[in-house]
């Protein structure tokens, strides 16, 4: 009975590790590097930021940046 209770228990934390964060959006890409050996950081993860704002990689450090538009926006 214990063995039971203990894999329904590992089997609800491998379910509840993969649920979403709320956050379903992703970091663009950085295609570019940092000249700076140690470029500064103003967050490491996404609850360092406000909200609505995700922690990700630039091209010269962590910043938090907003997400982008859904529509792609045309000047032209």
């Amino acid at each position: 009975m214990k063995s039971v209770a203990a894999l329904l228990l590992v089997g609800m934390l491998i379910l509840w590790a993969e649920l979403p964060t709320g956050s379903a959006w992703s970091c663009p890409p950085v295609h570019i590097t940092c000249a700076l050996l140690n470029p500064r950081n103003y967050c490491y993860i996404d609850q360092h930021c406000p909200r609505y704002k995700k922690c990700c990689q630039t091209f010269c450090g962590r910043k938090c940046i907003s997400r982008p538009p859904s529509v792609p926006i045309s000047y032209g």
